[in-house]
């Protein structure tokens, strides 16, 4: 392989998975299972959430909600509970969402297929397909952060605004499909190890978007409000919410300039809070 991004798929098919044999992370606890629920779990929690992170709340949640069905019949404050410190609450209620569907309408057997995968809560096309890949070993064309990485890095080295669209036949025609699960895992390990030492070739993607400060945002007032609810025993109203909130540098500094309100009724619409005479609480139940 020559290092001017001219590659065979062979070729490049073999550098990854020697590359991986000896360097790839063959220890993380998700990757040792088999489980879909335990997979779906994995998945939901590393989207947008650095796998160190993300290893001990694996851990954590699978201890408390060990299988589908008692994710489903559990209580919702308590699902927050535990995914408090992943941000992004609201992918725990969808994954709450799912299991129930999972039990209501499959009697607690994940469906093998991709397209009853995509139907459930909250479940994409990417995380319907790393299911069927990471639990079935199932041939599906998979593209996430680090495998578009090394893509671009590899067959479009010279070229800006790349779109998925042009990425995924060439996934289709080297995907491996005696093992697809070790070849995406190594397509994911490289893109997270040596490809990390380089200007990340992702910002030539044209769904490329610069993550945004989180301290101050509203996504900060968001995640602050519902911890302070989750804390409580019982409901606390918006000018006792506010009243906390602006003890918080980052907080006040939003709420200077933007009202609570639509803050806390976004909350309440997607689930995550209830509102009862004017007071306010984490929802017991996300469906």
């Amino acid at each position: 392989m020559s290092d001017n991004g001219t590659v065979s798929s062979n070729g490049f098919g073999r550098r990854i998975l020697e590359w991986y044999r000896t360097h790839g992370r063959h220890d993380l606890p998700w990757r040792k299972s088999r489980n879909p629920y335990n997979i779906l779990v994995s998945e939901v929690m590393l989207q947008q959430t650095q796998i160190s992170r993300v290893i001990e709340k694996y851990r954590e949640f699978l201890l408390a909600f060990p299988s589908v069905r008692a994710l489903a019949r559990a209580n919702a404050r308590d699902v927050l509970v535990v995914w408090q410190g992943l941000g992004y609450n609201r992918r725990a209620l969808y994954l709450q969402r799912a299991a129930y569907q999972i039990v209501k309408e499959h009697n607690g057997r994940f469906p093998r297929h991709v397209e009853k995968l995509e139907a459930l809560p909250g479940i994409g096309p990417y995380t319907a397909r790393a299911v069927a890949v990471f639990a079935w070993n199932a041939p599906e064309i998979l593209l996430e952060t680090n495998i578009r990485r090394v893509m671009l890095h590899f067959f479009f080295r010279d070229q800006d605004r790349v779109s998925d669209s042009q990425i995924e036949p060439l996934l289709q025609r080297m995907l491996h499909h005696k093992d697809p699960r070790i070849w995406y895992w190594a397509l994911m390990d490289y893109g997270a190890g040596p490809l990390k030492k380089i200007s990340n070739p992702n910002r030539r993607s044209k769904h490329y978007i610069k993550q945004t400060r989180f301290e101050g945002s509203r996504r900060y007032v968001r995640s602050k409000a519902l911890s302070f609810l989750l804390g409580c025993d019982s409901g606390k109203s918006e000018e006792h919410i506010e009243c906390e909130l602006l003890k918080d540098t980052h907080c006040a500094s939003y709420l200077s300039e933007y009202d609570i309100s639509p803050i806390l009724e976004a909350l309440v619409n997607e689930g995550m809070i209830c509102r009862k005479r004017r007071l306010y609480a984490v929802a017991r139940r996300p469906y």
